[in-house]
């Protein structure tokens, strides 16, 4: 009787392992629908960037190194950490933003999931060896951090909402960008080698 439920445990726990790895198999295409969806979502939230708003401009410089890494679990490491920062950031004092609602909502959901999906196929072991490597994940911080001080700084106005959905946009496009790079990687590695003899 003990037998079968353990039979039983272990099946289950192996079909889990199997259907975890074949969606993680098809993460990049996954995250790259993401991407595209939350762009198309940022430029429904708002409409065009306000003119009162161009002599406000700031330059925030995102940390590009950190998406640039050897390894494709750093980059995915990396990529969830910003999804992260950029879920936070759209989660508080939208109350001057002025934006859709339903396309606001949309977009903290699809970058919800697109996280916990991340979080879900990354492998630990390979985590701990980039985040022990402080250094970009300071940097990350401290980006968004400076992009957290300056909607606090204007007061979470109408300007300093339309600038930092400005900067994830090209948060988004940076990450989409990798991503193409890495799937295109991936496909060009799954194809036969030919013989030029």
């Amino acid at each position: 009787m003990y037998a079968f439920g353990f039979i039983q445990i272990g099946f289950i726990l192996l079909c889990t392992i199997t259907i975890s790895s074949l969606t993680c198999n098809h993460l990049p295409l996954q995250q790259r629908r993401v991407i595209e969806s939350s762009l198309q979502l940022l430029d429904k939230m708002g409409r065009r960037f306000p003119q009162q708003c161009l002599r406000e401009k700031m330059s925030f410089r995102f940390p590009e190194q950190v998406l640039k890494p050897r390894q494709k679990e750093t980059v995915k490491v990396a990529i969830e950490e910003i999804l992260q920062h950029i879920f936070y950031i759209f989660s508080k004092n939208l109350t001057l933003a002025a934006w859709d609602g339903a396309a606001l909502e949309q977009f903290q959901n699809g970058l919800y999931q697109q996280i916990e999906k991340l979080e879900a196929c990354i492998i630990k072991k390979q985590t701990q060896y980039f985040w022990s490597k402080e250094v970009n994940r300071l940097k990350l911080k401290k980006y968004f951090q400076k992009i957290d001080s300056f909607l606090k700084e204007k007061q979470h106005n109408l300007c300093s909402w339309e600038i930092s959905r400005a900067e994830m946009r090209r948060c988004l496009q940076l990450i989409d960008k990798v991503i193409r790079k890495l799937y295109k990687v991936d496909i060009l590695s799954s194809l036969p080698v030919m013989d030029a003899s």
